[in-house]
């Protein structure tokens, strides 16, 4: 059997059905730091089935301390739209051509925007960027008029949450550099969201766990009086 490392041990040590507030959990995630400026990531059971489209939880978040992350975004524009994108921030702007750049391979993009116009041309990607979630989509603000905003957006601090297959949603919060209070307000923004968020369908209990953890540090379980709405 390997020998475990000092942190692997520290890590045991911790009891894993101790709940957390929002404070202890992250000065734990900061004791059991790697060497790296890790990402602090949050987990969300819900109790919906996402099989069923009345149970379905998705919508779009502005983080307000940020990510922490750059964000690579892609915009399908024409004209002054085409512009507008690229002023304000937009790492590639095109029609056609970023059609053919996409169908070749390159998606290394995390949003994808689109004028309403450039929908014709967009939806010929349906099957590329729909299985890793970059389609464009109008609910979601990503089909838009206004590109420059949802650049900045994108760019700004803006994440989309979506419910996967088992009822769960993750998302990253912000770095563990930034100071307590900005992952604080990130922790609130995205849990006041997802429980805004809740669909007509979801029936009994719908916000059954919340954690909180680290790229590679312990998960820690949230105490839901932290969770307002829960």
């Amino acid at each position: 059997m390997a020998k475990m490392t000092k942190k692997q041990k520290a890590v045991a040590e911790l009891n894993p059905e101790k709940l957390y507030s929002v404070d202890e959990a992250i000065a734990t995630l900061r004791e059991h730091k790697a060497k790296f400026d890790e990402t602090v990531e949050i987990s969300m059971n819900l109790g919906v089935d996402p099989r069923h489209a009345d149970q379905m939880v998705r919508g779009m978040v502005s983080l307000p301390s940020g990510t922490g992350k750059d964000v690579k975004v892609a915009v399908f524009a024409r004209g002054d739209n085409a512009e507008k994108a690229t002023a304000a921030g937009a790492d590639k702007v095109g029609a056609e051509d970023l059609m053919e750049e996409m169908q070749n391979g390159d998606l290394d993009y995390d949003r994808v925007i689109a004028t309403p116009d450039m929908m014709g041309v967009v939806g010929r990607l349906g099957k590329i960027l729909g299985p890793k979630g970059l389609m464009p989509n109008p609910k979601l603000g990503t089909v838009t008029p206004n590109v420059e905003q949802a650049v900045k957006d994108a760019k700004g601090g803006q994440v989309e949450f979506r419910v996967e297959k088992m009822g769960i949603i993750h998302s990253g919060i912000g770095k563990l550099s930034f100071d307590d209070d900005a992952l604080k307000a990130n922790f609130k923004a995205i849990t006041d969201a997802i429980v805004k968020a809740k669909p007509s369908g979801a029936k009994g209990k719908y916000v059954k766990k919340v954690s909180l953890t680290s790229t590679m540090g312990p998960g820690l379980k949230i105490d839901m009086g932290e969770v307002e709405g829960a």
